[in-house]
């Protein structure tokens, strides 16, 4: 329940849905006060169009980019590889569920890791709206179709919150404590900050960092992948304000 509260209220306040509601709540004053209805009106739809822009999505992504690739001298001293699911992806021609592009993209650089220095792997996601949980399409994917080996699956985490403390209780049992963190690179500061509040040592191991369009007019036409990415990029700044909040109050390992 709070985990669908949650996913609702994020969806009315993130673009595109918060600024179309702004923009309608402009109408709506429009009719007692024209000025400030239209200025309004007219702000959320500029604003729309901005975030829709590949520049600016690029720019948003960026600002949370803030590790780099992990060095194999960093590696060394990881003592495990935890990767982060990124969707389920429930299509026909598989037969079952599978993993998402966003997820594939993490196990892709997750197993390369562990080709690179044979430490133990980690999945984590679970199943919020039913169905196969995410960390065992992962476990699969990782298994079958890059060649590596998963020692633990953890597959009941609905949030990064969870993921963190559900993945530190499994790693805590194997004496775990300094773990490669593999997750897309403007999603490793606020899983970063959960994982250290379950006590673990985290390295960045961050994959798949934005990039814009080799053309500077594509940069400027606005599309939905990039009002897709901009909403990403501002879901997380609300993510690490909501807990920095709760650090603030003492509440860290709230949910």
């Amino acid at each position: 329940m709070i985990f669908t509260l949650k996913k609702i209220l994020t969806a009315l306040i993130l673009p595109p849905s918060g600024l179309i509601l702004l923009a309608l709540t402009g109408l709506w004053l429009a009719r007692r006060h024209r000025r400030t209805g239209a200025v309004i009106t007219v702000g959320a739809l500029l604003a729309l169009v901005a975030l829709s822009l590949p520049f600016t999505a690029h720019w948003l992504l960026q600002t949370l980019e803030t590790a780099s690739p992990i060095t194999p001298r960093q590696l060394r001293q990881a003592e495990a590889i935890v990767i982060l699911g990124g969707g389920v992806y429930r299509g026909p021609e598989y037969g079952g569920d599978t993993v998402d592009h966003p997820a594939l993209g993490r196990l892709r650089y997750g197993a390369h890791l562990q080709r690179t220095s044979r430490l133990p792997i980690l999945v984590t996601g679970g199943a919020p709206w039913g169905g196969t949980a995410e960390a065992e399409a992962m476990r699969a994917v990782i298994v079958d179709e890059f060649h590596g080996q998963v020692r633990w699956v953890e597959p009941a985490s609905a949030d990064t919150a969870q993921n963190a403390r559900f993945s530190a209780a499994l790693l805590r049992r194997d004496g775990i404590r300094r773990i490669a963190l593999v997750s897309h690179a403007w999603h490793l500061p606020r899983a970063t900050r959960h994982f250290e509040s379950e006590g673990l040592e985290v390295i960045p191991a961050p994959t798949k960092f934005s990039t814009l369009p080799p053309a500077l007019l594509v940069r400027f036409l606005p599309s939905a992948h990039a009002l897709e990415d901009s909403s990403l990029a501002l879901h997380e700044w609300l993510g690490l304000l909501v807990l920095r909040l709760q650090t603030a109050a003492g509440l860290s390992r709230a949910e």
